[in-house]
């Protein structure tokens, strides 16, 4: 194993992620509907800022303000033709803070979906996806980010295609996907589901998981599942600081820096090597974090009436790999700690 990435793992029993990246860019001045990505070329400074806060918090790796850099998402904001130089603006600016630090901090170069529907569904052609990814990757290699991250998939095609584009760019890279609609993803993939789908990618990830979702609760049962399903490769827990909700304009997560503290220890007791935040996880939930995990012992395995008691409860009474779909577990309800 040469990547960097792969050299940290092989000697931690855990790392530390980051947080959020649009929390804190709207924390800083970001307006509702702008592309945060365009920040890499016109507040680079606040960019910087975005990754000191992570990596001074004690993450040992972070993820580049690039989650929209594709073509598709880009093209909203008139700015299809910069991916390449977005993308590779993106990782400079990692790369510079990391290369600060005073110990090993892996940059991930962040690729988000394209915001389109695969076909057959859709429009969106795998040839296609793959030429978009593509594209982004060859950026962010640019740019000198360690390993290529995509998150908050919910098509297995998608994800797929997204492989395909970065064995092309010749990169290592994670991979997450959300569960968000009963213990599934939009489109439908259980956790069991994406344990069988990694094991037959042919370039296969470093890592894989969760992120975002619903509650720190939902992907902590997410995590849990690929456990149980028998995942080989190292496991990405990157939960939601909480519920968001709506307060004095804008929306607020509930989660408590101790809450976080507890949902990271719980990950890596379920079985998680890469433990972060996800919306609303600012600094002082990751220092609470890194404190935990670097001070309180090694746990059982959780139980789901364990995480109800400290996180609160799931958004469902399935998720889905107990044969219950979707509107099933809808009809069932929440099921409250």
């Amino acid at each position: 194993m040469t990547d960097a990435l792969s050299r940290l793992l092989e000697t931690r029993d855990w790392l530390l992620a980051d947080g959020a990246t649009g929390t804190n860019l709207f924390n800083m001045g970001l307006s509702s509907g702008d592309a945060p990505e365009l920040w890499n070329v016109t507040e680079q400074d606040k960019i910087r800022r975005l990754y000191a806060g992570a990596v001074d918090a004690g993450s040992d790796l972070f993820l580049t303000n690039s989650f929209g850099g594709n073509a598709s998402r880009l093209k909203l904001h008139d700015a299809q033709d910069r991916v390449f130089e977005l993308n590779k603006a993106a990782a400079e600016l990692g790369r510079d803070v990391a290369d600060k630090a005073n110990r090993p901090v892996i940059v991930a170069g962040s690729v988000g979906p394209t915001g389109d529907i695969m076909a057959p569904m859709g429009e969106l052609t795998h040839e296609i996806a793959v030429e978009m990814f593509h594209e982004q990757a060859e950026g962010l290699k640019a740019g000198g980010a360690d390993v290529l991250w995509v998150e908050t998939i919910s098509a297995a095609e998608e994800f797929r295609a997204a492989a395909e584009a970065f064995a092309k760019a010749g990169m290592p890279w994670c991979g997450t996907m959300s569960f968000d609609t009963a213990g599934r993803t939009m489109m439908g993939l259980t956790s069991a589901d994406m344990v069988k789908m990694v094991g037959k990618i042919d370039h296969a990830p470093l890592a894989f998981g969760a992120n975002c979702g619903t509650g720190a609760s939902d992907l902590m049962r997410t995590v849990l599942g690929f456990t149980a399903a028998g995942a080989e490769t190292p496991i990405i827990a990157k939960g939601n600081a909480g519920i968001p909700k709506y307060q004095d304009g804008h929306i607020h997560y509930d989660g408590t820096p101790e809450l976080m503290a507890d949902y990271a220890c719980l990950a890596r007791e379920a079985g998680a090597t890469i433990i972060g935040g996800c919306c609303g996880t600012m600094p002082e939930h990751l220092r609470a974090m890194r404190e935990a995990l670097e001070t309180r012992p090694l746990g059982e395995r959780p139980t789901l009436e364990q995480i109800v008691e400290k996180l609160g409860g799931f958004s469902s009474a399935s998720d889905g790999t107990d044969g219950a779909g979707p509107e099933r577990a809808a009809r069932r309800g929440r099921r409250r700690g």
